[in-house]
């Protein structure tokens, strides 16, 4: 891990008090990197402030040797905490939202307040960093973002509807400005991490949270943040325990049906239409579905073609 260094480099660090954030931030500073360390200092559901948190990673780096400075802004003024970067170190080279909250309940009983607040911070949170970093990452031609999912997004979580929707939404983000940023050497990739935090230690055992200490996922950030990463982009990660894999969508066989669909024919091909031991496919954008819907337009005309004329 050592081998990568990030001297020079300038790392915004959402939600770096405490936790992952706060592993992520130390281990950058270790590196050489100018770290901004974010965080202002909530409770887990989002109430109070506290800026004691921010300023003792803070000092940390400092006392190694590193260099840092804490920036107390929400997530929701993204504007206002890539600022402070640029005005602290004049460039930005690496961003990682990591900040968030939770207000667990089920649907019944989530209130609006409840889903606003999470799909807020986590979503806009996240959307509102990125879009005050992208400009200055375009037109340096280098940048290299890291957002936060969960594993709730990818799969669902009893419970977890706002947390759900909003890291699924930060998938959707990422992907796309994966797209967007290519030609300008910005790349995006996703973490779906799990590591001991205020978040896990409520649903894990002590012995659990001793074998995911998050300083251990800072290696892969290591590897899609660094700038000899030059290929790895729009990639959803999970990670824990020493454990790293990436995870990919993945479309069953499926089945062309004759138009105008009847509902029996759906029903007739049910099965199919589930069954992932076939010819399965991994699509990476809607192209892939419209070259499939293209290919039944063609089967169609080639049946019509060869039936006889009366």
């Amino acid at each position: 891990m050592s081998d990568l260094r990030f001297d020079n480099k300038v790392v915004v660090i959402t939600g770096a008090g405490r936790g992952l954030g706060k592993s992520y931030a130390l281990f950058y500073g270790s590196v050489g990197a100018k770290v901004l360390v974010n965080d202002n200092g909530c409770d887990l559901d989002g109430k109070n402030t506290n800026n004691k948190f921010a300023d003792e990673v803070v000092s940390t780096i400092k006392s190694k040797g590193g260099i840092a400075v804490a920036d107390y802004n929400s997530v929701l003024e993204g504007d206002k905490i890539i600022a402070h970067a640029i005005k602290e170190f004049g460039r930005l080279d690496v961003l990682i939202n990591n900040a968030g909250i939770l207000r667990d309940k089920i649907l019944a009983k989530m209130t609006d307040e409840d889903w606003n607040i999470v799909v807020k911070t986590h979503l806009y949170g996240t959307f509102s960093v990125c879009k005050a970093a992208w400009s200055i990452m375009r037109d340096q031609g280098f940048g290299r973002i890291v957002n936060t999912s969960s594993g709730s997004g990818l799969y669902g979580t009893l419970g977890q509807t706002n947390y759900a929707a909003a890291k699924a939404g930060i998938v959707g983000l990422t992907l796309t400005l994966a797209k967007e940023g290519e030609r300008r050497n910005i790349l995006c990739n996703v973490l779906v991490p799990v590591g001991a935090s205020r978040m896990t230690e409520t649903i894990m055992p002590p012995d659990v949270l001793t074998g995911i200490d998050p300083s251990n996922l800072t290696p892969i950030l290591a590897v899609l943040t660094h700038e000899s990463n030059k290929e790895y982009n729009g990639g959803i990660y999970e990670c824990s325990g020493g454990f790293f894999s990436k995870v990919r969508w993945q479309r069953s066989e499926g089945v062309s049906l004759d138009l105008p669909v009847k509902i029996s024919e759906v029903q007739k091909h049910w099965a199919k239409i589930n069954d992932f031991s076939g010819k399965n496919e991994y699509p990476t954008g809607n192209a892939d579905l419209f070259n499939k819907v293209q290919e039944n337009l063609e089967r169609l005309e080639q049946q019509a073609a060869q039936k006889p004329k009366l």
